[in-house]
């Protein structure tokens, strides 16, 4: 089961479609949140406050997309009003935890530096995955002729990716390794996300 399969279901039903783009939503802010509370307070650059924005924006900008399905869902990110909840919010963490314990172990790395390198491993991750799964998403919205669109999150989610790649050859010369390694980890918990969610499609 992949999301090309699960979305068209999602797309036709309106109390799930609403129901996910609260997830999203859920999902984009949880990483608003990680990004924020991994910033130095001296030290924090102008990318990462940009990046922090713009995943909030994401967040608003998902929520009130969710009018557009002609339904008053989701009114919190509460579990009723989302779509595998549970693997919703441990995907983000769990992703967050294996990558701190691949820091610890492989890099030593502690305190202020544990966190950035996790910053930056995490949303690149993320990022990577993001740039695969809204145009999936979109082609999905205009194949089903849905009013709801996310183009300008796929312009901006592009950009991330740019912003995290100079960020990460800045980090380490070795960073596509560690970059590969948090891509393994996200493959592997984005595909259980999948399997939950298509348990609640079908």
């Amino acid at each position: 089961m992949n999301l090309n399969n699960i979305l068209p279901a999602i797309i036709a039903d309106n109390e799930l479609h609403a129901r996910w783009l609260n997830t999203l939503s859920l999902m984009e802010n949880t990483g608003a949140r990680k990004i924020s509370a991994s910033e130095d307070p001296v030290t924090v650059t102008y990318i990462i406050l940009k990046h922090a924005a713009e995943e909030h924006r994401h967040a608003f900008y998902l929520k009130k997309q969710i009018e557009k399905t002609g339904t008053d869902y989701c009114p919190t990110y509460a579990d009723e009003y989302l779509v595998a909840s549970a693997y919703s919010k441990y995907y983000l963490n769990m992703l967050d935890v294996e990558v701190c314990r691949y820091l610890k172990k492989n890099l030593h790395l502690a305190g202020k530096e544990l966190r950035f390198a996790a910053y930056l491993l995490v949303t690149y991750a993320i990022e990577v995955r993001a740039d695969e799964l809204y145009p999936i998403y979109q082609d999905a919205l205009d194949n089903a002729g849905s009013k709801i669109n996310v183009k300008s999150i796929i312009l901006e989610e592009e950009g991330h990716l740019e912003e995290m790649v100079n960020q990460l050859q800045k980090f380490s010369p070795q960073w596509q390794l560690h970059a590969d390694k948090a891509v393994e980890m996200e493959t592997r918990l984005f595909n259980d996300w999948v399997v939950a969610l298509s348990k609640e499609v079908n």
